[in-house]
């Protein structure tokens, strides 16, 4: 897909893109801004208006969804482990460097939505966001394109899931209540470690750890059921059995309905970006990491279902592993009337095996 396919109907003229730019995006399809703000300082938005929103996944995908809505593209979260690195590059940008600062911004998303779900060729199928990247970063203060969407999903009482590493997503509460008044709702929150030292290294532009806790906490005192994606569980680096106890506590003391726990995998694009950060700080660590990830992104089956099992016995311990889950469900049905889907909770099993899944 390149920037063609993204674009609709004219924006208004760049006047501050450079050649490079203008001869890249077309001066009829993109505007590209800049605001000199100490949060956007180095950041440009280049802002699109898309032919459509509703996205299908790839059928060999393993995502336990079909339909995702994604309004941003980059991401200034940064995680130097980002799967979604590659899509940037789709677009001929860079997936390092340029990922995390060349923001491209749909900015007739919600108009977009409301439009298809109002098509009677849509049957209200499930819609997932923040599985590319994060529809709570930063950009979202100030284009504000969630509201709207949420809005849409509401008034066509469309059920939807919400992953993301952003504290934004509390000015949308009264929304998102709203919506789980008439549709299943869904909101799972990404904190893989709770290791201040590694948070400020690989996640430089996300809210801190407890930060993104609190979000767990304030939404369940509101009635709304939060599960938590302990993602990624990086190897040799946040993997010690007293670092995943630790955070698993603090999932279980936040007010989490779940946890489920996902090893870093390396794609391309990703991959190259990540092994670089990994030379700089950790060159010991290059070399294992080779050989652990020789045969691809994911890492080794056998390891996966250790970190599995290990996060599995430390959410037991905690009050909130999968044996407790049914009953924090019954809960929300007689809170709420209305049960909110677990979406990326795993089913217990005597020997857990690992979790693939990309939602990062």
């Amino acid at each position: 897909m390149r920037w063609d396919h993204l674009a609709g109907t004219p924006a208004a003229s760049p006047a501050s893109a450079a050649p490079a730019d203008i001869a890249l995006f077309g001066t009829d399809a993109v505007t590209t801004r800049t605001f000199d703000t100490p949060e956007f300082r180095g950041v440009t938005f280049h802002e699109v208006r898309a032919r459509s929103i509703v996205n299908r996944v790839p059928g060999a995908s393993r995502m336990p969804f079909e339909w995702t809505v994604n309004p941003y593209r980059g991401c200034t979260h940064a995680c130097v482990y980002c799967f979604a690195r590659r899509t940037h590059s789709y677009l001929d940008l860079d997936t390092g460097i340029g990922f995390d600062s060349q923001i491209v911004v749909k900015v007739n998303a919600p108009e977009l939505l409301r439009a298809q779900l109002a098509s009677p060729r849509w049957q209200g199928a499930h819609i997932a966001m923040g599985t590319n990247v994060d529809c709570y970063q930063r950009a979202e203060g100030r284009y504000r394109l969630m509201p709207g969407i949420l809005e849409a999903l509401r008034d066509h009482a469309n059920p939807f899931s919400i992953l993301t590493k952003g504290t934004l997503i509390l000015r949308d509460l009264d929304l998102i209540r709203q919506a789980a008044d008439v549709t299943e709702v869904g909101v799972s929150v990404s904190v893989g470690f709770t290791d201040h030292e590694l948070w400020r290294t690989v996640e430089p532009g996300t809210p801190a750890p407890e930060r993104r806790l609190d979000v767990v906490r304030t939404l369940a005192g509101h009635g709304i059921g939060c599960g938590v994606l302990m993602a990624p569980v990086i190897p040799f680096l946040g993997d010690r059995p007293e670092q995943l106890r630790a955070t698993v506590r603090a999932i279980a003391e936040a007010g989490a309905t779940s946890v489920t726990p996902l090893v870093l995998h390396l794609r391309p694009g990703a991959r190259e970006w990540f092994m670089s950060w990994l030379g700089r700080h950790h060159p010991g660590l290059v070399g294992r990491y080779e050989r652990m990830y020789a045969a691809g992104a994911y890492a080794p089956t056998w390891y996966q279902r250790r970190i599995t099992r290990q996060v599995h016995e430390f959410a037991d311990e905690f009050g909130i592993g999968p044996g407790r889950r049914e009953a924090s469900r019954s809960q929300q049905r007689s809170h709420r009337g209305t049960p909110l889907p677990d979406h990326h909770a795993q089913a217990p099993r005597p020997d857990p095996g690992p979790v693939q899944l990309t939602l990062l």
